[in-house]
């Protein structure tokens, strides 16, 4: 445990800051597996919705800083490929 003022309020800050990104990640796994499941259904009206909430969602938490820009990227990219691949079909 911190002994110094200033360290202890550093803990309380640090520990608020972590609950706030545990939500964070946590409604973004949310929304990815929401999308997993439409694609899994093959419903591409409710697909098509959800996707631009799961892009910003995503485009946020890189800004956010939670995530890599390139684990981003490679999320967008796979889901919308997918999507691509159950549209042509």
């Amino acid at each position: 445990m911190p002994i110094k003022k200033s360290a202890m309020k550093e803990l309380k800050k640090s520990k608020k800051r972590q609950q706030h990104n545990l939500t964070k990640k946590k409604a973004l796994k949310k929304v990815e597996k929401k999308i997993a499941s439409l694609i899994a259904k093959q419903d591409l009206a409710t697909l098509k919705k959800e996707l631009d909430g799961f892009v910003s969602k995503v485009d946020k938490a890189v800004s956010d800083k939670l995530i890599h820009k390139n684990t981003a990227s490679r999320k967008k990219s796979r889901i919308l490929k997918k999507v691509h691949q159950l549209s042509k079909a």
